[in-house]
């Protein structure tokens, strides 16, 4: 029976300590709503950091996605660009017409300089990851994500 006595007065101890620790968050919650208008208020600012640090995670993830299915168009775009511009100029060449050259063709051009700038970014950013020699803009962006992570 002593030990339900322990047990008893632990339970009340506890039960004290938490009505007391109730009572003082009441009352800070009451004093920081006075002091602090609703935006500044500490603990509110320490819930919304929470929170952005749990949404960061996943807008991390989204920029991951974005970034790779941009390089995805630029690959796909370059593919259909260079073998339009090859048929093209075999085109002209059956037709007997002059070939223009690249530097005639400003939207090419203007769309290698774009290219060759989305290069020098991803590049970069993968300083010291990249493998010597290596081109591979793909891989090089593989590369700068798994190294983000």
């Amino acid at each position: 029976m002593e030990s339900h006595q322990a047990v008893d007065g632990l339970l009340f101890l506890f039960s004290k300590a938490n009505r007391d620790l109730s009572m003082v968050h009441h009352k800070l919650r009451e004093e920081f709503h006075q002091l602090y208008p609703d935006n500044a208020n500490p603990m509110n600012l320490v819930g919304r950091l929470k929170k952005i640090e749990g949404e960061m995670s996943s807008l991390k993830n989204q920029c991951r996605e974005l970034l790779a299915a941009k390089q995805d168009l630029i690959d796909k775009a370059r593919t259909v660009l260079v073998g339009n511009k090859a048929l093209l100029q075999r085109l002209q060449v059956s037709a007997g017409v002059p070939m223009a050259c690249d530097d005639d063709d400003l939207s090419y051009e203007n769309f290698n300089q774009i290219i060759d700038e989305w290069t020098v970014q991803v590049r970069a950013k993968t300083e010291g990851v990249e493998e010597p020699g290596s081109n591979n803009i793909n891989q090089l962006l593989f590369s700068a994500i798994v190294r983000d992570n």
